[in-house]
């Protein structure tokens, strides 16, 4: 792509971006004296727990991560590890979702983690966070179109085999290689274990309920309940549907406009309109605070270490050259 193109194309993510942040802000502001009166609702212990969860659908997420990691031949220390990808998570709030994986690979390269590698295990994440945010999310599927929970079970059961299949070892090795081979790369030294793959998978659905739990638990405390067992289905499942497809238009950074009007709608079929804005309102600041938290926390250690530093150098290491998983 030509250097006019690729900013042409920035420009318009940049722009659609915009316009759905505006219709947001927009619903938002229609709503506000609804939508504040709902805020002073919350209870401070639910902000908490929703703080809390907040931080721990992350941590799941860096986990798995550091799995594939370790799986494919650089084992690391929790603190380096949250150091490389809280740090390099805050890319995905640009428009995209290849900043983080390239800061994550610029990091990584400072503790003689071979790009590619950091790379490969990057973009296998992303692939399996979206496949599992689906599959926490199809249950949700029923408030989004509609139809009858029955026939959101049955979407879910169809969907089942496709995401087993989609997450078997062999198929994402073959991916892999693939994408190697058309980008002119060496290959890697081995192939990814399944045993790496399912705790991984497991890893990112634990996350997925983090993230939907916290949804929940601001819900309830809202209050503006008019279906119990639709509030549950569109907290706990809707974040993961909402959130993945917010992940899948990568135009908007970090899924903010398309995620936040898609919670707020499966919300909804449990709640006021104003109390689903609120929750959404409150759910977008725990999370983001989240994030900053956590990155502020691994940028102290990346800074430390000299993970961040203009002119890498060998990276003091106590216990050794190489770093195991603890």
């Amino acid at each position: 792509m030509l250097p006019s193109h690729r900013r042409l194309v920035g420009l318009l993510r940049i722009a659609v971006a915009l316009v759905i942040l505006a219709a947001v802000a927009w619903a938002v502001a229609r709503n506000w004296a609804d939508v504040s009166r709902e805020l002073t609702r919350v209870h401070p212990a639910a902000l908490a727990a929703a703080l809390v969860l907040a931080l721990v659908g992350p941590v799941l997420t860096m986990l798995g991560w550091r799995v594939l990691m370790a799986d494919l031949g650089s084992p690391l220390h929790a603190a380096p590890s949250a150091g490389i990808f809280f740090v390099g998570q805050l890319g995905k709030y640009l428009p995209g979702s290849v900043w983080s994986v390239l800061a994550q690979a610029e990091m990584g390269a400072r503790l003689d983690v071979p790009r590619r590698r950091s790379g490969v295990v990057g973009l296998v994440s992303i692939g399996l966070g979206v496949l599992t945010g689906l599959l926490v999310g199809l249950p949700a599927l029923a408030l989004l179109v509609g139809t009858s929970h029955a026939a959101s079970a049955a979407w879910l059961l169809l969907a089942l085999p496709l995401v087993v299949v989609a997450c078997w070892p062999r198929a994402l090795n073959v991916l892999v290689a693939t994408g190697l081979r058309v980008l002119h790369r060496e290959p890697l030294e081995h192939e990814l274990s399944g045993r790496a793959v399912l705790v991984t998978v497991l890893l990112f659905v634990a996350s997925w309920l983090a993230f939907g739990l916290q949804t929940w638990v601001l819900a309830r405390s809202v209050g503006g309940v008019r279906g119990t067992g639709s509030l549950t289905l569109a907290a706990l499942s809707g974040y993961a549907l909402a959130a993945t497809i917010g992940q899948l238009a990568v135009v908007a950074p970090a899924g903010v406009g398309v995620r936040d009007s898609l919670l707020a709608f499966l919300l909804g079929s449990g709640m006021t309109s104003s109390a689903a804005f609120a929750v959404v309102l409150l759910s977008r600041f725990a999370v983001t605070l989240g994030d900053v938290l956590l990155a502020g926390g691994g940028w102290v250690y990346a800074r430390r270490h000299r993970l961040l530093s203009a002119h890498p150098g060998p990276m003091p290491v106590p216990e050794g050259k190489e770093q195991r998983l603890g």
